[in-house]
């Protein structure tokens, strides 16, 4: 009898750590890596200078919290700014901006979209996640955030930009391990911008070989007109 295997807690952690990098990376251009070892902590907490919590429930229940030094933050959000060609005078100067916080919220909803996408397509259970809640929160101040698990497991995650800033990730879940009863193929996740852009270079080849057969239509024309026919 063959064995069965497991997915644990980690390798739960380790498929939103590539989340984390994948979206970040892609979205600032800016190399984003996390440490081979994972800390197993006691509770989740939200700290200075930005922090972030995601809920999610249905096939596990758990809690995602990312805490950003000021300085990951601006680094992060600057990067992305400018990747989106924004102008350097619109990019706001301080981690305190709403703009800030609605930047990296918004990043942190599309980290967690990947991870639900990649949990689908691995696990073949569906989760769901509440909207991000992100705010800049005081140097004096910690919020605990707490949600309703059976046997709760914590872990934190140290992540590095590519300035060496550093934020941390933390998840707390439902003990829980997946086991694969039999193989099966990991369907491929589809990107909605390849999309697009194959679709758009089809497009353009389409409209090339129209042009081509029309200069040559008007090029066979124009030697009939010349045999005076």
């Amino acid at each position: 009898m063959t064995k069965n295997k497991v997915v644990s807690t980690e390798d739960i952690l380790s498929t939103l750590c590539r989340s984390v990098t994948e979206v970040l990376s892609s979205a600032s251009g800016n190399q984003i890596a996390y440490s081979a070892m994972v800390q197993k902590i006691t509770r989740t907490c939200m700290r200075p200078d930005i922090g972030c919590f995601v809920l999610f429930d249905g096939g596990f229940t758990g809690l995602v919290v990312t805490n950003f030094t000021a300085q990951a933050a601006m680094e992060i959000y600057q990067d992305y700014m400018r990747n989106m060609g924004m102008p350097e005078d619109e990019i706001a100067s301080s981690h305190l901006s709403d703009d800030v916080s609605n930047v990296m919220g918004e990043l942190m909803n599309q980290i967690v979209g990947d991870f639900t996408s990649k949990v689908r397509e691995q696990l073949h259970t569906s989760i769901t996640q509440n909207q991000p809640k992100m705010m800049a929160i005081n140097k004096q101040v910690q919020i605990s955030v707490d949600t309703t698990m059976d046997r709760p497991q914590a872990r934190r995650v140290t992540f590095t930009t590519q300035s060496q800033n550093i934020f941390y990730l933390e998840l707390a879940m439902d003990k829980t391990e997946f086991i694969k009863l039999h193989d099966f193929d990991i369907a491929e996740s589809v990107d909605p911008d390849t999309i697009i852009a194959s679709q758009a270079a089809k497009d353009a080849k389409k409209e090339e070989k129209k042009a081509a057969e029309s200069a040559d239509d008007m090029a066979d024309d124009d030697f009939m007109s010349d045999l005076g026919l």
